[in-house]
């Protein structure tokens, strides 16, 4: 900082490049956020009066509900609403269940306002009414509200679980199992914290399911060089987006392995809420772990987690969630606790969010007819799009994909003829992001490319989100059905 002549020199910068922490240099931007980089600026360019095919941009590469249209729940505004100014409560524009659970809220609060600090791992109220939705979706398994961590949403919740388990170098470094497909920021939550990537692959060929032989594959090839200490499960499977739902069978296999092998179970379930398919049920991992009987439920370590991003909430701006740890050391828990307090409690008004999620107006209750109808709404358009794209996908050339069982989206495969292939290359691209930036610039159609996510070499996938209105999705559908057609025409 000092010239020759020992005067201080102000015209270098203290932080430079190079003194960045190595990690966050190493980030590399994902092919999906390039795409709504360019989505953005076509958004501009439309507003600015610029010629396109279309007169307006569609946004199905994401799983937020909100912003392609849909309308999110009227009770759950309605509560926020009056938390947020409390003088409606003596407005009487609000049905008598919105203000009773406004004031039992608000009357959870310190200061009476939503503007106060919670406690570190949530306000208590709120971790009772997750525990006792927790214990009725598990047909009356035992949940106790202090084992419930909320957090800003899933992916923190991931971050804060990452942060207790990962440690050491080298053979000990700890290795975390990693399906692919898999959700695209988990992998950077794990590298962030210094653990080892184990990818496990579905098996599409049989609806993306989970199988035990690969995942014991997986483990002893990773031996060599790491020390796998836990296993990630999405289920219901994202981007999977057949939303592949797991058995009972194929959920107590995995759950033996586990307890063979001390892995400890971090199981993604924020799609519970989302499952449509005939035949398919969504059942916890919880629940069908302290069903195996104390040999498997006193021992295998499991944190759950869920979020009110995903399900009929879709309040994905509110940043809220929880993850439940079973069978944690208490030492451990104590070391979590700590951890939580070092991070501020999640916003108020997510939290709330989460306690309608969990606790919804009864069928006692004024609201309740409206909040059922509203919910039922966002599971028929889920169903019913996903029906449409599969009509759709099934007339298109060079595509293939397994029957939507539940989730927000569908993950196609395209089967892009070697030309098409050769230009990405050319171009600096993966094949299938080449296919969402044409996508993107001739359609108009904004979609999340499959290398983003991970699979097999050789295979290229594009994600399409289910949960946008119905009008929106046929225009969709319509655009993909000329765009297709025509691309594959382009490079045969």
């Amino acid at each position: 900082f000092y010239s020759e002549e020992g005067e201080m020199d102000f015209k270098g910068k203290g932080l430079t490049l190079n003194e960045v922490n190595p990690y966050v240099r190493s980030i590399k931007v994902l092919d999906k956020e390039f795409i709504r980089m360019r989505a953005r600026e076509i958004r501009k360019e439309l507003l600015q009066g610029v010629k396109k095919p279309y007169k307006k941009l569609i946004d199905v590469s994401s799983g937020d509900a909100h912003m392609a249209g849909m309308k999110p729940i009227s009770f759950l505004r309605q509560v926020l609403a009056v938390c947020l100014y409390p003088e409606l409560l003596h407005s009487d524009r609000f049905p008598s269940d919105v203000e009773q659970r406004a004031q039992r809220l608000l009357k959870n609060c310190e200061g009476g306002s939503l503007g106060s600090y919670s406690p570190p791992c949530g306000i208590v109220s709120i971790r009772r009414s997750v525990s006792e939705f927790i214990s009725q979706r598990d047909g009356g398994v035992p949940s106790d509200p202090d084992n419930i961590f909320i957090t800003s949403g899933g992916q923190d919740a991931i971050r804060c679980i990452l942060k207790i388990l990962v440690h050491g170098e080298g053979h000990a470094q700890t290795g975390v199992l990693m399906p692919v497909p898999s959700y695209s920021y988990f992998k950077i939550a794990v590298l962030e914290v210094g653990g080892a990537i184990v990818p496990y692959h579905l098996s599409e060929e049989q609806g993306w399911d989970m199988q035990v032989n690969e995942l014991r594959r997986a483990l002893q090839t990773a031996r060599g060089h790491c020390s796998p200490r836990a296993l990630y499960i999405i289920n219901p499977g994202n981007p999977t987006a057949t939303g592949h739902v797991q058995s009972r069978e194929s959920i107590e296999e995995v759950i033996r392995f586990a307890a063979e092998e001390k892995l400890f179970l971090l199981v993604d379930e924020v799609y519970q809420q989302t499952v449509f398919g005939e035949g398919s049920a969504f059942v916890s991992y919880k629940k069908v772990l302290y069903e195996m009987g104390p040999s498997y439920s006193d021992m295998v370590e499991l944190a759950s987690l869920h979020s009110v991003s995903k399900g009929f909430t879709g309040e994905c701006g509110l940043r809220c969630g929880y993850v439940e740890f079973v069978n944690l050391d208490p030492e451990v828990k104590k070391c979590a606790i700590r951890l939580f307090e070092m991070y501020l409690s999640s916003s108020i008004t997510g939290q709330i969010a989460l306690d309608i999620m969990t606790n919804p107006p009864g069928h006692e209750d004024p609201s309740y007819p409206i909040f059922k109808a509203e919910s039922q709404a966002i599971l028929e358009t889920l169903a019913h799009n996903a029906r449409r794209v599969q009509e759709t996908l099934d007339s298109l050339p060079g595509v293939s994909y397994q029957p939507v069982q539940g989730s927000l989206y569908i993950f196609p495969r395209l089967h892009l003829p070697p030309r098409a292939v050769e230009q990405a290359r050319a171009e600096g691209m993966e094949p299938d992001r080449f296919y969402c930036s044409r996508l993107l610039e001739e359609a108009g159609v904004c979609s999340t490319p499959g290398c983003d996510v991970g699979q097999r070499e050789g295979t290229y996938h594009i994600r399409l989100c289910n949960l946008v209105p119905l009008d929106t999705m046929e225009d969709m559908l319509d655009r993909l059905n000329s765009f297709h057609p025509r691309f594959m025409q382009e490079f045969s």
